[in-house]
């Protein structure tokens, strides 16, 4: 689920995180990393379960529809139950592996703030997606899941109620919901037919040395802190530290350290990666900075044989 990309995030969050609280415990900011890590496959749970909670709203109002005496615009569709009829989210709801995990976490959330799943229930449902989903007459795999594409794309994700809700809940997040809604875009866009419990609910990490690999280079970036800022200072003659903007100064030196200390990530997949994390986190003009600084150096090191790389290397 995470990228190396996305761990590199993670661990500029945590160093900038440290430095705005002044902790220099180092223990602290490695078990703050992991519980971050750890917290975005929360917030992928409770965003899928959303949908499953979404789904059974609608099965609720379908039975409450049949007991009505007076009709109302949803009671006009030609097939009424299309939408709890809806495989892709009949897959989410019936999921069992998705239950034991909520269960085991005690992620009761959507029972304890079931307006938020009204609010979007509501939107749903007055929505042109569903109205157009509901009267199209196609009835495969196929349709049902453009269906909870579009209406999650565009209804659930940016829903402003939502994104307070999970900003309040755990500060980190305001980073991670882009992150997580892009994957459940792309897991979802994945499913098919034949999608089992286990499609929806993937490791969190590839493997274990991805864990191995953030907490090395947060611990490599924040000892070797003094080390590393004489690098920067070598190539930017003409800049005093405190006009390189906070955030700048970590990409740069976490960049550093990851060329000069891990051995099997090609220099260029290094530069590349956090070219594109300036790029996202930091300003324009900051990015070409950053890019500036990184290639000097890296030619640097390279004449004086300090890059020592080796095998196919990872991202």
């Amino acid at each position: 689920m995470l990228t190396r990309r996305h761990i590199r995030v993670k661990v500029m969050q945590c160093i900038y995180a440290l430095i705005q609280s002044k902790d220099d415990s180092l223990e602290k900011q490695e078990k703050f990393l992991k519980v971050s890590i750890e917290n975005m496959y929360v917030l992928y749970l409770l965003i899928l379960s959303l949908l499953a909670e979404l789904h059974r709203m609608a099965e609720k109002h379908a039975k409450h529809a049949t007991t009505k005496y007076l009709a109302t615009e949803e009671d006009d569709y030609p097939n009424q139950e299309k939408f709890v009829n809806n495989r892709l989210l009949l897959q989410i709801s019936k999921n069992e592996s998705l239950q034991k995990e909520l269960s085991k976490r005690k992620l009761n959330n959507w029972y304890l703030n079931e307006e938020y799943v009204k609010i979007i229930y509501k939107e749903v449902i007055a929505s042109d997606i569903y109205k157009n989903y509901m009267n199209d007459g196609k009835d495969d795999y196929e349709n049902d899941r453009e269906a909870v594409l579009q209406l999650y794309k565009n209804i659930v994700a940016p829903n402003e109620k939502i994104y307070e809700y999970f900003e309040d809940d755990k500060l980190t997040w305001v980073d991670d919901i882009p992150i997580v809604n892009t994957f459940l875009m792309k897991r979802l866009r994945k499913a098919n037919a034949k999608s089992g419990d286990n499609f929806f609910l993937p490791a969190l990490l590839k493997d274990q040395e991805d864990m191995v690999f953030a907490k090395n280079l947060l611990t490599k970036t924040l000892l070797n802190d003094a080390k590393w800022e004489k690098e920067i200072e070598g190539k930017t003659p003409n800049w005093d530290n405190d006009r390189i903007a906070e955030i700048d100064s970590i990409i740069l030196k976490m960049a550093i350290c990851e060329l000069l200390n891990f051995s099997s990530i090609p220099e260029k997949v290094t530069l590349n990666e956090y070219l594109e994390i300036a790029k996202e986190y930091s300003t324009p003009k900051s990015s070409i900075f950053i890019n500036g600084v990184l290639d000097k150096l890296a030619k640097e090191y390279k004449s004086e044989g300090k890059l020592q790389k080796i095998g196919r290397g990872l991202q």
